[in-house]
């Protein structure tokens, strides 16, 4: 048996729902500007250019409900999302294919530091100090493809303390599921255990201490979390 000179650090799991089994997380993508309202809400053109992505670290998903507050920052913001967990994958999958891919589903947040990604973006820098801190993208259990089906519609909303933020459709995505799947696989080698968060409509704002984030997503429920 090999030994190695530090502790292995843990494997990021998720709790699926109806069994014990866990979801083992091997990396997260990101696409940005996936629907056309908040493309404009961010000084962008909505038309349907070529997508991007950006990755936050298997870590930073989070299943405990709470947000931390992050350090060097005035102004986090919310960004509700579906999260796409990969039963397999690969390299050119075809987008007629691409859901078989798909094991399941969850509710996910996008907590970013908006005032650091802004820095970067300014300075033509990557964006990882606004997305991929400690406990970033708070996430809920993953419902099961066989259970819940492969969801291209059905509305997407966040609450905080009550008051309605963001509200949306899955069906306003401007790449649908099978289409970032595919065109992810054009450059990365994808596999079992990736996470793809799909990205966010309209109505992103910034949440202080003491907060009450909730997720909803038609077909998966209702997710809370505390601004910590």
């Amino acid at each position: 048996m090999p030994t190695f000179v530090i502790e292995t650090p843990p494997v990021v799991t998720l709790p699926v729902v109806g069994t014990e089994a866990l979801f083992p997380v091997r990396r997260v993508y990101c696409i940005g500007r996936n629907y056309a309202a908040h493309a404009i809400e961010m000084g962008h053109d909505p038309d349907r250019e070529a997508p991007f992505f950006f990755q936050k670290n298997p870590d930073n998903l989070d299943t405990s409900g709470a947000f931390p507050y992050p350090p060097h920052t005035s102004d986090v913001h919310h960004e509700a999302e579906l999260a796409v967990m990969l039963r397999s994958g690969g390299t050119n999958i075809p987008v007629s294919t691409a859901l078989d891919h798909v094991f399941g589903y969850a509710l996910a947040l996008d907590m970013t530091r908006r005032d650091l990604q802004g820095d970067m973006k300014k300075a033509g820098r990557p964006w990882e100090i606004g997305k991929a801190f400690e406990r970033s993208a708070p996430v809920g259990p993953v419902h099961p493809a066989s259970t819940v089906g492969h969801l291209d519609t059905g509305a997407i909303s966040l609450t905080v303390n009550g008051a309605l933020r963001q509200e949306g459709d899955l069906n306003q995505l401007i790449w649908k599921v099978p289409e970032m799947i595919a065109y992810l696989s054009e450059y990365f080698e994808l596999a079992a255990g990736d996470v793809i968060l799909s990205g966010t409509p309209s109505g992103v704002g910034p949440v202080v201490r003491g907060d009450t984030m909730e997720v909803s997503i038609e077909g998966l429920g209702r997710m809370t979390v505390a601004v910590v």
